[in-house]
């Protein structure tokens, strides 16, 4: 079954580009290029892509924005952030804004080749280049916060180390067969977690992991 990918950014060479090299593999079909956030979010309501690969900085309705309104209307639909900029200000505002994938425009295309496999399997995924600056945020905003007993006290050991092997990336299969668990009983530890957390999403859990010095990506 192919992946079909809209392509978002304000730089036409950028979009050839990446449809040629996209073209190469097999598997995906790229269904769409926007030139800004605006045509992104109407060709995303339109065409009903798996993914859309967004650039975070474009002129009129940014990539951040055009994001927020995608996956609020197309739970379906996943989105990789594309951009020149590491700073961790921008991820974090396209991972809030409900992106699963965040890639610096000088990546190889072996990485978002990979971003776009991963993703689809509903898993995050974060370039190399700015996990670093990611994990020094977490750590800086949790070392600004008062101490005080935490959510993470209420999560077993056993928990936490699903926890930890979820935010890495693994999936149940994996996890039970590492823990010699069934999967069934991760799925239970995992729901159990995300109701003491009250976190409602993988990539919710993978920002709380790394909040909490469980997981550096």
């Amino acid at each position: 079954m192919s992946i079909r990918i809209l392509l978002a950014d304000d730089h036409r060479i950028l979009r050839e580009g990446l449809r040629s090299l996209l073209a190469q593999q097999a598997d995906i079909t790229v269904v769409g290029e926007a030139s800004d956030g605006e045509t992104a979010v109407a060709l995303a309501r339109e065409l009903r892509p798996d993914i859309v690969i967004m650039d975070v900085v474009m002129h009129g309705l940014g990539g951040v924005e055009a994001t927020r309104q995608i996956r609020t209307e197309l739970r379906d639909t996943k989105v990789i952030g594309l951009s020149m900029h590491s700073d961790r200000r921008f991820v974090s505002e396209m991972l809030r804004a409900g992106a699963l994938g965040y890639l610096v425009k000088d990546s190889a295309f072996e990485e978002l080749n990979l971003a776009v496999r991963t993703v689809m399997e509903g898993r995050p995924y974060l370039s190399a280049a700015i996990t670093g600056s990611l994990v020094e945020d977490f750590v800086r905003q949790s070392c600004a916060q008062e101490r005080q007993e935490t959510p993470m006290q209420m999560l077993t050991s056993r928990e936490q180390e699903v926890l930890r092997l979820l935010a890495d990336g693994k999936r149940v299969k994996e996890i039970a067969h590492q823990l010699n668990i069934s999967a069934k009983t991760v799925e239970s530890h995992r729901q159990n977690i995300m109701d003491k957390l009250e976190i409602h999403s993988t990539i919710e859990l993978t920002r709380y992991a790394l909040r909490e010095g469980l997981t550096s990506i």
